[in-house]
């Protein structure tokens, strides 16, 4: 990973994902992109874009996983990066229970 990428991910973890150590949650990136993708704010957001591109903002969102996205960031996440239209975004992930 990139070692300016891996340290602005550190340091996003500490805030979007407070219940861990940045450590910890540096096992997961995929995890940090997508929760501040939810909940970041507009600074945190774009560098992380400038960072990873629209690219993998967008493997971000199709593999997301229920719980991750609310309805407002699902929305907007999908009309910025081109993935949707208006109006035809696709439903949030849910939870499949057997």
């Amino acid at each position: 990973m990139n070692p300016n990428l891996q340290e602005l991910l550190k340091r996003l973890s500490a805030q979007y994902i407070w219940w861990k150590t940045p450590d910890e949650a540096m096992r997961n990136p995929r995890r940090i992109i997508a929760q501040v993708m939810n909940m970041g704010d507009f600074e945190d957001m774009q560098q992380l874009a400038e960072m990873l591109g629209d690219e993998a903002l967008r493997g971000v969102l199709r593999d997301a996983e229920a719980g991750e996205f609310n309805e407002r960031s699902w929305h907007y996440w999908h009309y910025r990066l081109g993935m949707s239209k208006l109006d035809q975004v696709p439903d949030l992930p849910k939870r499949c229970l057997p």
